[in-house]
Formats: C-alpha cells, sequence, structure tokens
C-alpha cells in the first residue's frame, strides 16, 4: 500500500481552464496571472488528517519555483450547521486553504469564496 498515493490535486496557469473564464461565480477577478488549484483527491483513508493543507503548501512550493506570483482557488466554504457530502468538496474547503495561508479576496456565492495566496 505505500505505493498507492494518498491525495493529489491539480494546478494550472488559470488560463489552462477556460471553463473558469465562463463561470458567472468563478470568473477573474482581473488581469493578473494567476495559477489555478482546481481540485483534490484524497484517499477516504486519509481524509481529516491535514492531506489537504499539505498538498495546497506542495501547490506553493511549485508554483513559485515555476515563477508564478499568484496561487487561486475555489474551495467550499458551507453555511454555519450544514454538513457538504466529500464528493461535493472536490475543489477543497476554505478552512483548509485558509490553514495554508490563502486569503478571500472576492465572494460571488455565499459557499464559494475565491482565495488567493500571494507569493513573495
Amino acid at each position: 500500500m505505500d505505493d498507492v498515493p494518498a491525495g493529489w490535486c491539480a494546478v494550472e496557469p488559470r488560463e489552462a481552464y477556460p471553463v473558469l473564464a465562463r463561470s458567472r461565480i468563478l470568473a477573474p477577478l482581473d488581469e493578473t496571472p494567476v495559477w489555478s488549484v482546481t481540485c483534490f483527491f484524497v484517499d477516504r483513508r486519509y481524509r481529516r488528517q491535514g492531506l489537504t493543507v499539505a498538498l495546497l503548501r506542495a501547490v506553493v512550493d511549485y508554483v513559485k519555483e515555476q515563477g508564478g506570483k499568484i496561487v487561486e482557488g475555489y474551495p467550499v466554504e458551507p453555511r454555519p450547521g450544514q454538513k457538504t457530502s466529500p464528493v461535493f468538496i472536490y475543489t477543497g474547503m476554505a478552512s483548509a486553504f485558509r490553514q495554508a495561508g490563502f486569503v478571500g479576496v472576492a465572494r460571488r456565492s455565499e459557499t464559494r469564496p475565491i482565495m488567493r495566496y500571494y507569493l513573495k
């Protein structure tokens, strides 16, 4: 089992995801080039252990190595008291993004903030 990934995520420059440009909720905020982290998968056996936060930190390191300046994410933030099935949070939870140092920069939907990490 050691050779089976515990999780993964997808990250590319935003222009690699044209569907984001057409989204009413996730449309670009400005013309600033960003890298978008769009989805995660964490094996059921490894959930609730901080792996999403670790993946986000690895994303930040990777984007920095590629010369990127901003990482943007589109997590879910459930309403207070609302439980969300893991199948609906493939874009990550806002709490994990905050733990990894991301900040909210826009919210066009109550449950879908746009969050950024600014590299130095």
